[in-house]
């Protein structure tokens, strides 16, 4: 079990990340295309990532990247930095300027564990061609496993984004800790990591907790293990159905387009208004009220706007958040 302590100050600086963050999200897709998890959600994304590595990149390109990133156990803290919660790129510079003892560490306690290639060596040392060979490798990954399914990351951590914004409003921060159920528990100060690999205890010290919704993350929530760095916790999110990709994402058959007939069927005003309520969260109940009309045609017209793609749908208890995914905000914005 992971316990990690939070004092006054600390939970005044407890946040959630502003969306997904993409170096997580690449990071943690690594170890669920290795990892021995057969979740039928995501069955569809790893045939296809499987077989574009095949075919679009050579293997010896992505060998020490690979290597890196064990399905089970531990992973370098430095191919995570706080810096990617401002994007990819910010993300792969903080990789390219690791210090050299960090890369070192690092390294050290991945190698007691696992066998790396010999160009971990050059990389421990922070031989500069090695790290920018290390970033182009991650930029190729993305751009496969990653890029092609973004809008729909996107759309899953939004959605638990909004239910987090809902909890902190009605309890604050300690409301949006307790809204962390059933993987974590808060108590008294102390949030509590069930199920969590190592017994470990992380004292926040006044640094605050950047929290990071994440679609890959697996079942346990994730942290770094060096105490040093900046404190972050990843957390698992509903992934609203997985990864099938769409006509012409990742190999998908091509044919007609569900989610353009699916569109024809939104005109009228009342789908519109759905639309517009649902910008920040809003549940069925309040959305029945907020349009003056029943509970029953709001949940039609979300349904019709959900399998049209502008909509994503989270229950949580005896309740269904209804908030937009990017392209039902670009559909209201436009």
């Amino acid at each position: 079990m992971l316990k990690i302590y939070f004092s006054g100050e600390d939970i005044l600086r407890t946040r959630v990340a502003p969306g997904a963050d993409p170096v997580w999200e690449m990071v943690l897709s690594l170890h669920l295309l290795q990892g021995r998890s057969r979740d039928p959600l995501m069955a569809t994304w790893r045939r296809a990532v499987a077989r574009g590595l095949r075919q679009d990149i050579a293997s010896d390109q992505l060998r020490l990247l690979f290597a890196l990133n064990p399905p089970r156990g531990y992973f370098p803290d430095f191919l995570t930095p706080y810096a990617s919660v401002s994007g990819f790129e910010s993300g792969l510079d903080a990789v390219r300027s690791t210090p050299v003892p960090l890369l070192h560490h690092d390294l050290t306690v991945l190698a007691a564990e696992n066998l790396l290639p010999s160009s971990a060596s050059a990389l421990a040392r922070g031989e500069p061609e090695v790290l920018r060979q290390l970033t182009d490798s991650m930029e190729q990954y993305r751009s496969l496993a990653i890029s092609p399914y973004w809008a729909r990351i996107q759309a899953a951590v939004e959605a638990d984004r909004s239910r987090r914004a809902r909890a902190l409003l009605d309890g604050g921060v300690e409301g949006l800790l307790t809204s962390l159920r059933p993987a974590m528990r808060w108590d008294s100060g102390v949030l509590e990591v069930r199920d969590y690999p190592d017994s470990r205890e992380l004292h926040l010290d006044g640094r605050g907790l950047l929290l990071v919704p994440s679609f890959f993350c697996a079942r346990t929530p994730v942290a770094l293990l060096n105490p040093a760095l900046p404190p972050v916790l990843v957390y698992p999110v509903d992934r609203l159905g997985g990864l099938a990709p769409a006509s012409g994402e990742g190999g998908g058959v091509s044919g007609p387009n569900p989610g353009r007939e699916a569109l024809a069927a939104l005109l009228g005003r009342t789908r519109a208004a759905v639309l517009e309520v649902s910008d920040d969260g809003c549940t069925t109940g309040e959305m029945a009220r907020r349009l003056n009309i029943s509970a029953a045609a709001a949940s039609q017209h979300a349904t019709v706007l959900r399998n049209a793609g502008l909509l994503v749908s989270q229950r949580d208890r005896n309740t269904v958040l209804h908030t937009l995914t990017p392209l039902g905000r670009a559909v209201l914005e436009s």
